[in-house]
């Protein structure tokens, strides 16, 4: 089944999947709807909340794509592959809906995002005669080009008939299984489907942690009964969607080769997947993997942490803690922790009972700090030790016979300080049952939860009520970061559930199964797991939405009689009756409470109210609680009929202290009008008075009722038939009332290029960044309240400088505004929260959490503007004439080193270019150069080809590549005034460098003979010279930075921007092949004084035989003359 997001402007083509009549009737209407779509330019944001749409695309990238499944796509080495077809039921309708569209112009478009990503990529238009789908194949370096092992983000896909118009938008998930760390092992010995089976009447428990980037890739561990030993993990890469994907392992032997094979009673207790390490906590101790990133060997390798006075006994009350954060393109200052605590008071001896430690957890430290000598404490147990990694701080939550607490103290340098951060917070007594304490995924919002359940926004300063499960208590949350959805079980079986930040709850149902455990997928579906079987949500009416595990949402109201009180014609109060004999533990059950708060009321009869506000009181008698309500549907009156009573006259008198005596009195003969028994728990309305709510028939004409407001009671008087009514909220055959959830009230919308829930943006230091957020009412009857609709929370205010402006706009919806600025030199990441505090839990988005980092972004890098640009296929062909026939490429010979400044002959350098390891190198005959040069990316092969070089090494500039490199750009000598032209590129676009962004210039193999030549204006003159004196090196203003080169052949440039005016290591390396140069120094001077001195030579030997009247030019003739005589003789003779 797949998930479906919701188009911006309503627009849905008609259903053709019912009937070939139906079929017949709709296709012209879709050619008209083509055309339209074809004219008109729709809005390519995505509102959420609107309501279920249908799922018409099926995708697979591993065979043929199947009818209602979700999309799980998977990237492999290989390029991605997808087939996707129209859902229909009868393939002829599928082929016919797909020639429709082709024959519009319209094929389906694949989004492809995550927090910092978004492509976008187009089937294709053309169709075979034979093929009902459609077919994209996307190079894999066009979605990733990494392909090292590391933590990454699963991507979330949006299909679409046609991108920017939102419809028949289905969602699935695309997950990189080359890079996902844990996919790369092997845990153990490998489980038959066999061998699973012959576990289950041993398990207890179960135990489920998922990768925090790719929540469908996650691990599910048995608990087991002392009858059978061993640690047991399933591991799914598909969300547990099918039982059969998941493969088993067996990691006893691991265990065992740890702590020796004597000991027994071996079960996994908990365990915690992080992203780049697996820990496992069993009844003999805790293990920890190796790191997932470097596989080593097939096996996952373990090792035992050790604590110091534990044994098995505490081992298996011990529980593992962990802040689940994504670190894709991790950053320095991003660490994982992981805390175990024990259920027992440490002793004197040991150095806590509770331990922490950040990756790679080799060393374990004390959560507590040391107890001095003498001093007196009251013995607290920490029930819960978490880090939060935006505040920099450890978060305790404690709890002894007296006071539950929460505590948090600074982390510094990964050591715990002394100091409190924060005044203690001290729960009230009613939290008598702490259980732990759990911050939501990738957010700042912290839950302590147990008998109750509380909520803190700043870090575990303070804390808000959220919930109260009397005599109740919540042994488990569950939660999911994309649809923010936290679902909470108790003991007793029953199902909540609320949204992050949200301050309401509601019930959604009770599991009966003995041994299960519930999980979120990545796209937010819930599962629900049990030893032998997965269900997920398969009947699921929207996103987060949990109909398809707990069925039909159950009836929150509870077993008491109500009492209705108009306030004003829109609104009334709806008072909670407790008889007087009631008993005093069960008085709890007959009172409103904060689960109530937003639902709605409905009447067996007619009507709807909306619940405003909760009230909790002592008066009037009979009346502990009641809730202000707005009226949606008007509620339907008792008709004569029905009460017979309403035909007379009403008339009250007190007749108690608290109660009311309420009489009839006959206004026309012969009509039957009495008292009646069904009248019991009725409630008399009279419009501007007190209501009074019947309890005991006295006898026809009189009954004895109390009032909801005492203090407007109408004494002695009677009011006539007409005037008065009766509303019947009572439980005499069974309760005629109930309270259901609101459906959603809400549409939100983002105004951001993003399309993700859980956008991530990079703020560069001096840098500000905007958001813009819009909340549309969706209140059908309800007012709404000229308040802001959005609640806006900083996770760590101390980072950014945040500014926020909300307003309404023309139509009631809600604006707001967001700038986040950098403040200090601080790195760091911090999440934001809006909140639509009045949406109901069954809205998909409630909570918007961006990710704000105060660091430098890896889209962040600077690039050279070359002065002429060389196309790609001149650049293969190596070939680009200028226009005077010059070629601007120059074919690198093979191992060739750029000279240095002892000559052309002497290269020094240690970088080689166009290296080839079975080739000589040349220039090598020097004992200076034989030292010199070294092979990077070739080193240690012995052919090119092993060198593995890739097309984008190949036309790198960078230095580390050059080995690679083959081609250069090529100029006549010499090169003067070459404009050095850079630019900063983002995920925000592109700018020019220039002031503050100064840089520093060098050549990497040491060349000279080049020069820069720049302006400085007297703004930017104090700032070099003082960057200068620290940086030891000639800093340049990058804006109209020339170089000029009176040297030949390769140049290597690097320039970097100085440090202190971005987070980034801005840099950027060019390279220029001066050709056509004239004979180095002295070689040009040698060949001119050498044709001097020849010419001399030649104007004195001249003069001298002038002067000596020697005439060579005749003696010449005269022996020329004697030859040719001789000659003439010999031939006559």
């Amino acid at each position: 089944m797949c998930r479906d997001a919701q188009d911006s402007h309503g627009l849905s083509l008609p259903r053709a999947m019912l009937s070939q009549s139906q079929i017949k009737m709709e296709l012209p209407l879709l050619y008209v709807m083509i055309l339209l779509l074809n004219i008109f330019d729709f809005s390519s944001g995505i509102t959420y909340n609107k309501g279920d749409t249908e799922k018409r695309f099926a995708c697979a990238s591993q065979g043929f794509p199947q009818k209602n499944e979700i999309i799980k796509l998977y990237l492999s080495s290989d390029d991605l592959k997808i087939q996707c077809f129209f859902q229909s039921e009868i393939e002829l309708t599928s082929k016919e809906f797909l020639s429709v569209f082709t024959s519009g112009g319209l094929a389906p478009s694949l989004g492809i995002i995550n927090s910092t990503y978004t492509g976008i990529f187009h089937f294709n238009l053309t169709l075979f005669s034979d093929r009902v789908y459609w077919l994209i194949d996307i190079p894999r370096e066009n979605i990733t080009k990494n392909t090292d092992i590391a933590a990454v983000e699963e991507w979330l896909v949006r299909i679409t008939l046609q991108h920017g118009l939102n419809i028949y938008t289905t969602e699935g998930t695309l997950l990189d299984s080359i890079r996902e760390p844990i996919l790369q092992w092997k845990l153990g010995t490998v489980m038959t489907k066999n061998d699973i089976g012959k576990l289950y009447p041993h398990v207890v428990d179960l135990k489920t942690t998922k990768c925090p980037c790719a929540n469908d890739v996650v691990l599910l561990g048995f608990i087991m009964n002392t009858t059978l030993d061993g640690v047991y993990i399933g591991l799914s890469f598909s969300g547990f969607w099918n039982y059969d994907d998941t493969t088993w392992y067996n990691l006893t032997d691991m265990v065992y080769s740890q702590v020796g094979e004597e000991h027994t009673e071996l079960s996994m207790v908990d365990m915690v997947l992080t992203n780049h390490f697996l820990v496992i906590l069993t009844s003999l101790g805790l293990f920890i993997s190796g790191d997932l990133r470097y596989p080593s060997s097939s096996v996952l390798m373990f090792s035992r942490a050790d604590f110091c006075g534990f044994e098995r006994v505490d081992y298996i009350k011990g529980k593992l803690w962990y802040n689940e954060r994504c670190f894709a393109n991790r950053e320095h200052f991003e660490v994982d922790y992981v805390t175990i605590t024990f259920e027992r008071n440490r002793t004197l001896s040991e150095a806590s009972s509770c331990f922490y430690s950040k990756e790679p957890f080799l060393e374990w430290l004390p959560c507590l700090p040391p107890i001095s000598k003498g001093m007196k404490t009251i013995l607290s147990t920490v029930v819960t030790f978490l880090v939060d990694q935006e505040q920099s701080s450890g978060v305790y939550l404690f709890h002894n016979q007296k006071k539950t607490t929460v505590s948090v103290r600074i982390l510094k340098n990964n050591k715990l300080r002394l100091i409190q951060k924060f005044p203690l917070f001290l729960f009230p007594s009613s939290f008598s049952s702490p259980v732990g304490m759990i911050f939501h995924p990738r957010s700042h919002f912290l839950y302590a939860y147990g008998n109750q359940v509380w909520l803190s926004i700043d870090g575990g300063n303070t804390f808000e009520f959220i919930a109260d499960f009397d005599d109740d208590i919540i042994k488990n949350t569950y939660h999911s970061f994309y649809t923010s959805d936290i679902t909470f079980v108790s003991r007793s079986g029953k199902v909540y559930l609320t949204k992050a930040g949200l301050g309401r709850y509601s019930k959604i149902g009770s599991i009966s199964d003995k041994i299960f455990t519930l999980y979120y997928d990545h796209m937010g579906f819930i599962h629900k797991l049990t030893p032998d079987h997965f269900e997920a949500g398969g009947s699921l009416a929207a996103f987060g939405n949990s109909k398809g595990i707990f069925g039909q949402a159950p009836d929150m109201g509870f077993e008491t009689v109500l009492a209705p009180q108009y306030i004003t014609l829109n609104e009334m109060i709806f008072y909670a009756y407790v008889p007087e004999n009631e008993p005093k533990e069960s008085i709890y059950t007959k009172k409103f409470n904060d689960i109530h708060l937003g639902k709605l009321i409905h009447s067996r009869k007619t009507g709807t109210a909306y619940i405003r506000k909760i009230l909790q009181h002592n008066t009037p008698e009979g009346f502990l609680s009641s809730v202000i309500a707005e009226i949606i549907d008007p509620f339907g009156i008792e008709e004569v009929h029905e009460s017979s009573c309403l035909s007379s006259s009403l008339s009250i008198n007190q007749a108690g202290n608290f109660s009311y005596k309420l009489s009839l009195q006959l206004q026309t003969s012969g009509v039957t009008s009495s008292f009646q028994d069904s009248d019991i728990e009725k409630t008399v309305v009279i419009p501007g008075y007190s209501s009074f709510l019947i309890t005991r028939i006295l006898d026809n004409e009189n009954a004895l009722a109390i009032a909801t407001m005492p203090e407007t009671v109408p004494h002695n008087m009677t009011f006539l038939k007409g005037s008065w009514f009766l509303y019947n909220f009572g439980q005499r055959d069974g309760r005629t009332w109930n309270i259901h959830s609101k459906p959603c009230n809400y549409w939100f919308q983002q105004h951001d290029d993003s399309l993700s829930l859980n956008v991530l943006k990079y703020i560069d230091l001096g840098k500000s960044h905007a958001l813009k957020i819009k909340v549309i009412p969706n209140t059908k009857g309800v007012q709404t309240l000229e308040i802001p609709l959005l609640k806006v929370v900083v996770g760590n205010p101390n980072l950014l400088e945040v500014k926020v402006e909300g307003y309404f706009d023309g139509t009631d919806s809600y604006l707001m505004e967001i700038s986040a600025a950098s403040k200090t030199l601080r790195q760091g990441s911090t999440s934001l929260a809006f909140i639509v505090w009045g949406a109901s839990t069954e809205c998909l988005v409630t909570t918007f959490v961006p990710t704000l980092k105060s660091s430098c972004s890896y889209l962040k890098s600077m690039h050279h503007i070359p002065s002429e640009i060389i196309p790609l296929e001149d650049w293969i062909s190596g070939v680009h004439m200028d226009s005077q026939g010059f070629n601007m490429i120059k074919v690198l010979p093979i191992n060739y080193r750029p000279p240095s400044n002892m000559g052309i002959a002497i290269p020094l350098t240690d970088n080689f270019y166009h290296a080839d390891p079975s080739k000589p190198i040349p220039r090598n005959l020097f004992h200076k150069s034989k030292k010199s040069g070294k092979f990077k990316q070739c080193a240690n092969v012995s052919t090119r080809e092993e060198c593995n070089c890739t097309n984008d090494q190949k036309f790198s500039h960078a230095v580390a590549f050059s080995d690679c490199r083959e081609k250069v750009p090529r100029f006549k000598f010499p090169v003067t005034q070459y404009p050095i032209s850079l630019k900063i590129y983002s995920e925000d676009g592109h700018i020019p460098v220039e002031t503050p962004y100064l840089v520093t210039v060098t050549e990497v193999n040491n060349r000279e003979n080049w020069n820069l030549k720049h302006t400085v204006p007297e703004n930017v003159k104090k700032m070099k010279d003082y960057l200068e004196s620290i940086l030891h090196a000639p800093v340049y203003n990058p804006l109209g930075l020339n170089l000029s080169i009176k040297g030949s052949e390769l140049f290597h440039f690097r320039v970097s921007v100085v440090p202190g005016v971005s987070f980034c290591n801005l840099g950027e390396e060019f390279q220029i092949y001066v050709d056509e140069a004239p004979l180095p120094f002295p070689g040009h001077t040698l060949i001119a004084l050498a044709a001097a001195v020849l010419l001399g030579g030649l104007i004195f030997i001249a003069f001298m035989f002038q002067i000596h009247n020697i005439h060579p030019w005749d003696t010449c003739k005269k022996l020329m003359r004697t030859n040719n005589v001789n000659s003439t003789n010999i031939t006559a003779n």
